[in-house]
């Protein structure tokens, strides 16, 4: 009977480190699971710190070029009038104009 019981206990002892076994092994893949999670977060930490530092310089760079903007028009301090630039603009049509009329004398038309 002895024989018996220590068999059922050798059976019961080798099942439970079967299954302690089998613990683990599932412990070993959670902790895998866990790491490459951590590691995924943080790769998405630093592409979302990258993409904030990007946008801050695009619209630090936007500002500076609204500042320079309004300066070349004229709407803020130190500007160029924009009157001035209207006034640059007619005298370049104007000039085009007579160039192309003077041109027409000297060079008339076959016809």
């Amino acid at each position: 009977m002895s024989s018996s019981r220590d068999r059922v206990e050798d059976t019961y002892e080798l099942q439970n480190d079967q299954r302690l076994e089998d613990l683990h092994s599932k412990l070993r893949t959670l902790r895998g699971v866990t790491s490459d999670i951590y590691d995924d977060v943080e790769r998405q930490n630093s592409a979302l710190d990258n993409a904030r530092d990007a946008f801050s310089s695009f619209g630090s760079s936007l500002a500076q070029s609204s500042r320079r903007a309004s300066q070349a028009f004229g709407l803020g301090p130190g500007g160029v009038k924009q009157w001035r630039t209207i006034g640059y603009c007619i005298a370049a049509i104007l000039a085009f104009w007579i160039v192309w009329k003077v041109l027409f004398w000297f060079w008339p038309s076959s016809s």
